[in-house]
């Protein structure tokens, strides 16, 4: 229990940097009468930032095999992230057709995201740490 509280601390640490700051730059946006688009566009990144470092601790749990990492992680970018892409204001949402487009762009980059952070994290990171002794 106490292991799920400390992660939680510091999923709720990581999430706070970029919505203060995301937060933060959307009202001065908005109070120096920037349109509103663009304002509701800045905080929503700041969701979509929080939610990705946020998210992150996940990957810390050393119990879970990296698969199980991953799928928890995609789920939870599925209900923060992908929400986020289609009350923006983004993209055309006209038919069903449309929304399937911003999900298949969503998996695509999500995936192409996903391994370059295993390239880096999994494999180069490791290798350096090996030979450098850390």
């Amino acid at each position: 229990m106490i292991e799920v509280v400390a992660m939680i601390k510091k999923a709720i640490f990581r999430g706070i940097i970029p919505f203060v700051i995301m937060t933060s730059l959307a009202i001065f946006m908005r109070l120096q009468g920037i349109d509103i688009f663009q304002v509701k566009s800045t905080f929503l990144v700041g969701i979509i930032a929080t939610s990705i470092a946020s998210a992150s601790v996940i990957y810390e749990i050393e119990k879970w095999s990296l698969f199980k990492q991953s799928i928890i992680h995609f789920i939870i970018m599925l209900f923060t992230v992908l929400p986020c892409l289609l009350f923006s204001g983004w993209y055309k949402l006209v038919s069903i057709l449309d929304y399937l487009i911003v999900l298949g762009q969503f998996l695509l980059v999500g995936c192409f995201l996903w391994s370059i952070a295993y390239i880096i994290f999994g494999k180069l990171l490791k290798k350096w740490v090996l030979l450098h002794g850390y």
